[in-house]
């Protein structure tokens, strides 16, 4: 049996993210059930960064890592994010709720500015506007494609720097207290530790009811990507990524002239390896279609993942209250990868009882918005 200072199970960048900083307080061990980090929920995601998603915590967080991913790679290392723009469409009916998001928008990012619907075609040429189709637009120049790879592969460098250790193919079997310890067994090794970081995405409540910790009732939600060709001679190279405010999809360009598009949908499932349904591809396929004057001949590729909420729909970073070093960090549904670099600010200071970092309280984020005890634990 191995003892260490920390175990973290869950190699997604949520976890990755935060043993990075961890690993510099003491020996870590990131324990990933699969083959490769990232394989569920981060490396299948449209790794977006925009204020068009989560509450006001959200959005803080990733006004506070949207600084670092505007900021030049070290040395060789591809950058974490490129500059894109993104642009957020409403219908007549949904005015108000573009209305809402053009404030929450222009708090972080001055440069925003509406699109009247005479201009939307300026922005997206294939946009359908006019009678049933979008009124008004909200564009944001300064937002940014991540590239989730290079994210999850610069976390793992900065923890084997710092002298940590990612293990894969290491599926958590049990997980017992023993004194002052937890002791967590894998087929290949069995590692007595001070504290648990629960960082397991959709199985995060599992690795609780395991280690005999209360759950949080989190809530595994699959989301459905296409990628398709644009009609012949379109060029969707300079495209931004485009959402609507309401039901819908978004789009955006992906790399060798085609497009990614998402019929947003949140369908509940139980922890697993998410797979696509075609009723759902479907339905992508024909939002598109429907908001654009683009027909989808042929879908060249689809997949899904599973973005993982709290009931409460904010992140969650701090010790179980009923159980001494075993320490939560879950429910980053869909903003986990924007929000990456706050939350594992966040997480190095609550698990280690350290001072709270300025970037956080300049943003009015306070401990207590992430803390478990604000939600109802459930045995």
């Amino acid at each position: 049996m191995r003892s260490i200072d920390t175990v973290l199970i869950g190699g997604g960048i949520a976890g990755l993210s935060a043993a990075a900083r961890i690993a510099r307080h003491g020996e870590t061990v990131v324990l990933e059930r699969e083959s490769a980090a990232g394989y569920h929920s981060s490396g299948r995601s449209a790794t977006f960064c925009h204020f068009g998603i989560g509450d006001g915590l959200v959005h803080k967080l990733t006004a506070i890592s949207k600084t670092l991913f505007a900021a030049p790679p070290e040395g060789d290392h591809p950058a974490l994010a490129r500059r894109m723009a993104a642009f957020f469409i409403a219908r007549a009916d949904e005015e108000e709720q573009l209305d809402r998001l053009t404030e929450t928008t222009l708090a972080h990012s001055p440069q925003a500015r509406r699109i009247p619907g005479a201009e939307l075609r300026d922005i997206v040429p294939v946009l359908n506007i006019g009678d049933g189709g979008f009124a008004a637009g909200l564009f944001d120049p300064d937002a940014y494609k991540l590239d989730s790879d290079a994210m999850l592969q610069a976390n793992i460098r900065a923890l084997r720097a710092a002298g940590g250790v990612l293990v894969t193919d290491a599926p958590v079997g049990a997980i017992r207290r023993e004194g002052a310890r937890w002791i967590v067994d894998t087929p290949g090794e069995s590692y007595a530790a001070k504290r648990i970081v629960n960082a397991a995405g959709a199985w995060a409540d599992t690795i609780a009811e395991m280690a005999s910790v209360g759950t949080l009732g989190l809530m595994p939600l699959r989301r459905t990507i296409i990628a398709f060709r644009p009609p012949e001679g379109v060029d969707v190279s300079g495209w931004p990524f485009t959402k609507t405010v309401g039901e819908g999809f978004y789009m955006l360009p992906e790399g060798s002239g085609q497009l990614l598009a998402s019929p947003m949908d949140e369908s509940a499932s139980p922890p697993c390896d998410a797979q696509p349904d075609e009723e759902t591809v479907a339905l992508a396929a024909w939002r598109v279609e429907q908001g654009t004057t683009m027909p989808i001949r042929r879908i060249d590729h689809k997949w899904s993942g599973l973005r993982t909420f709290a009931p409460d729909h904010s992140p969650v970073a701090g010790y179980a209250p009923d159980a001494p070093g075993f320490f939560w960090l879950a429910g980053q549904g869909g903003f986990g990868l924007q929000t990456s670099p706050g939350m594992a600010m966040a997480a190095e200071a609550l698990l280690l009882e350290l001072e709270w970092p300025e970037a956080l309280v300049e943003n009015d984020v306070r401990p207590e918005m992430l803390r478990p005890d604000r939600l109802r634990i459930t045995r």
